[in-house]
């Protein structure tokens, strides 16, 4: 069911990436795994994650992933090796020939400037055309890991249509600018460039994906960081394990107050416009606009996903989804 408020400010579906699991594409059972696993996007790797005598293999077996496991409606990516190696090439047209009808996104590492996409974006449509798939309808997710990559964000996250999301790698960023601690404090530690990620992202109109958890065993580090980044303002964030996905959900899920809000302003906005005509409204003490519709519109396109609201706009069993 449309709703009159759906057609006033949202042009598009936003993608609800609360969390991406990224698994080695060398492993069939792993890639199972996270197939079945509750992530909002699996992301299948070909670069760090496989040794440099699996990395061929590995791409066989990605293929067979996405042709044959059941990824149950998530958003299907892989990783290429760096541009810069003699396997990127052939990652994408094998991958993209073979596969590419079960795949969204192509997470895009080691990028340094817009032009770094651009190539990336060129050699994809070709492959596209040439397969007869559509141009254009694989995105790109990229990841800032570098101070120079960091330093040219905001052209990196516009350079392209096919841009769905900056991603903050923070292993690779803090060996390029010498740091030495990637553990609890990183969000003070790596404050600015997380910060100057999430500005690059938001000003291009994308989503913004904060870094793994590298102490991945433990569970409350990663909820703490997963708040920390919420709090900051990215929209989801990297897992390197299934344990990670309901905490992460959970913390990028909103509440059901902030729920029930989201609707009654895009119900107040929607009346007025309807019998007023009004552009921008005064909900409770606030202004709000078209802008401040498509934050609140995230939130319940993100509960939609989450089983929080149902197709007529309605909270489901809104005791349970307190709970969350």
């Amino acid at each position: 069911m449309t709703h009159a408020y759906e057609q006033l400010v949202i042009a598009r579906e936003f993608s609800v990436r609360r969390s991406e699991l990224t698994c080695p594409a060398h492993s069939m059972k792993m890639m199972a795994k996270a197939a079945d696993s509750a992530a909002d996007e699996v992301i299948l790797d070909l670069e760090d994650s496989c040794a440099v005598s699996q990395k061929l293999e590995a791409r066989r077996t990605l293929v067979a992933a996405l042709t044959t496991l059941d990824f149950k409606g998530k958003i299907r990516a892989f990783r290429p090796n760096n541009i810069r190696t003699k396997y990127f090439y052939r990652d994408v047209i094998d991958v993209v020939e073979q596969a590419g009808a079960q795949l969204e996104v192509l997470v895009v590492p080691k990028v340094y400037t817009a032009f770094d996409v651009l190539f990336v974006d060129r050699l994809l449509t070709q492959v596209e055309e040439n397969a007869g798939l559509q141009v254009g309808r694989i995105k790109l997710e990229v990841l800032i890991e570098s101070a120079k990559a960091l330093l040219r964000a905001e052209e990196i996250a516009g350079c392209s249509p096919r841009m769905a999301s900056l991603i903050f790698g923070i292993a690779d960023y803090a060996g390029d600018v010498g740091a030495k601690e990637m553990g609890p404090e990183q969000f003070q530690t790596f404050h600015y460039p997380k910060a100057h990620t999430i500005a690059a992202a938001r000003a291009a109109g994308i989503d913004v994906i904060d870094n793994v958890t590298l102490q991945f065993r433990d569970l409350e580090q990663v909820r703490k960081d997963a708040v920390a980044g919420a709090k900051l303002g990215f929209d989801g964030k990297w897992a390197i394990h299934p344990s990670h996905i309901e905490l992460i959900n959970q913390v990028y899920t909103p509440s059901v107050d902030e729920l029930r809000r989201a609707l009654a302003v895009m119900e107040a906005y929607a009346k007025a416009d309807r019998e007023q005509g009004a552009g921008a409204i005064v909900f409770g003490d606030e202004m709000v606009d078209a802008a401040t519709l498509r934050v609140e519109w995230k939130k319940i396109c993100v509960a939609r996903k989450a089983g929080l609201i149902d197709s007529k706009n309605q909270l489901v069993e809104p005791i349970r989804a307190a709970a969350r």
